[in-house]
């Protein structure tokens, strides 16, 4: 049994894909299968992935008809033999330390997920960190849990691993055809998944750089807004069945003009949280009810 099964959906990454492999062939934790699953993808990435696995006999390909990330996501979870199960997308890469360090928390806190830092790169701004955890933090307390994550609103699944068997205990899948599938998927993970430890010194490196990224080329769609409301209320659901009050809870509003979005207000418990031209940030007294929050 490998102890890690990483699984990358792969859809029209030529450009990228070399990079992400090149940082999973490479992992200092040698013990771990690399499940590629080829989501029809009409460019050069097949003969990519296939010119890597001569090479590298841990990458298992996986092809199927254009079906989208959560039917890879899927497709790659029911193959997977590992004793963990990390996610990373084709067009990311990460620490050659990356999964040494999280499986080795993991073993050592007995934890059913392990979370690493994660780094936003752009081009204008380089390198931004998202989640920068300092020191090694262990919790099975779902409020905490969702702090340490900045659940809702870093609702990322590919910077962490996940114990396999209570992954198929809880039965976690992805919602096949919506954009934003990983919100509800990692509410619902930290939720049912005992332990977290978070693990300083590693990182995840998420690509701003892609524009032909799903969620840049589908920007304007209205299933994009149509999933990402539907991505939205069922996060809510989930913290309102469980009863899970947070501060991290809120309302957001978007005031647009000319498809240009000017201002951002998210409505927390206590305070509204303005974005203006999303740069200049500010805070202001909430002083109307959030439904979401105060029923």
């Amino acid at each position: 049994m490998p102890k890690i099964s990483v699984i990358v959906p792969v859809y029209k990454v030529e450009k990228f894909l070399p990079k992400c492999l090149e940082s999973l062939i490479n992992q200092t934790l040698k013990d771990i299968e690399i499940i590629c699953i080829n989501d029809g993808s009409p460019d050069n990435s097949l003969k990519i992935l296939e010119e890597y696995a001569k090479k590298d006999s841990r990458i298992k390909i996986i092809n199927q008809k254009n079906a989208g990330p959560s039917v890879a996501r899927n497709k790659g979870m029911a193959a997977a033999s590992g004793e963990y199960i990390g996610f990373v997308d084709s067009d990311d890469w990460i620490d050659s330390d990356f999964y040494e360090k999280l499986y080795a928390a993991a073993k050592k806190y007995d934890a059913d997920i392990a979370a690493a830092g994660i780094i936003k790169s752009k081009r204008f701004k380089g390198n931004i960190n998202y989640l920068n955890f300092e020191t090694i933090e262990c919790t099975e307390d779902t409020y905490k849990k969702y702090i340490l994550c900045n659940i809702p609103d870093k609702c990322y699944i590919w910077n962490k691993i996940y114990r396999t068997s209570e992954m198929k205990k809880q039965n976690l899948q992805f919602v096949p055809d919506i954009y934003y599938e990983d919100m509800p998927f990692s509410c619902e993970a930290l939720l049912y998944l005992k332990k977290l430890v978070v693990v300083p010194g590693t990182f995840y490196y998420y690509n701003r750089l892609n524009s032909n990224s799903i969620v840049k080329t589908t920007s304007k769609s209205k299933k994009k807004k149509s999933d990402s409301d539907y991505a939205d209320k069922k996060v809510f659901e989930i913290f309102d069945k469980n009863n899970i009050n947070i501060e991290h809870h809120y309302d957001l509003k978007k005031y647009k003009l000319f498809g240009i979005t000017l201002l951002k207000i998210k409505y927390f418990k206590t305070r509204r949280e303005c974005k203006l031209f999303n740069i200049i940030k500010f805070n202001l007294p909430n002083r109307r009810k959030n439904t979401l929050i105060d029923k």
